[in-house]
């Protein structure tokens, strides 16, 4: 039934100027809609992104997005990190930590968090 629809990412933010600032400026993703002050979209490839003003921002303690990144993963990480982005480092079987990135089972992984606890990641199958 909603195999052929398109879905969107949403994320809960309390300060929507400070989100604005980590998506737009820190990630570089392109604004395409505002909604009133209260909810931004953002275009990343060909997916939309809703990020929205929330009392129960940063309450999702799950990987809220991913993006698929090829073999970009070590520049985008670089990069991240060189604009202020901390990544997160998780103990899980079958992965090793190489720097930044978790590395096992055909994959590399990057997790980091938004402003408000979102947890985001970066994926690179082989």
């Amino acid at each position: 039934m909603l195999a052929n629809s398109n879905a969107t990412a949403n994320l809960a933010v309390k300060d929507l100027e400070k989100a604005k600032a980590f998506y737009e400026g820190t990630l570089g993703l392109k604004q395409v809609d505002d909604m009133g002050g209260e909810l931004v979209v953002y275009k990343s490839g060909d997916t939309l992104i809703n990020v929205y003003h929330s009392q129960f921002a940063g309450t999702n303690k799950a990987t809220a997005v991913t993006w698929a990144v090829g073999d970009q993963i070590e520049p985008i990480v670089e990069s991240l990190k060189s604009k202020g982005v901390t990544f997160e480092h998780y103990e899980m079987p079958g992965l090793t930590l190489e720097g930044d990135i978790h590395v096992g089972q055909g994959m590399k992984v990057a997790w980091f968090k938004d402003p408000d606890g979102n947890i985001l990641n970066l994926v690179s199958e082989s």
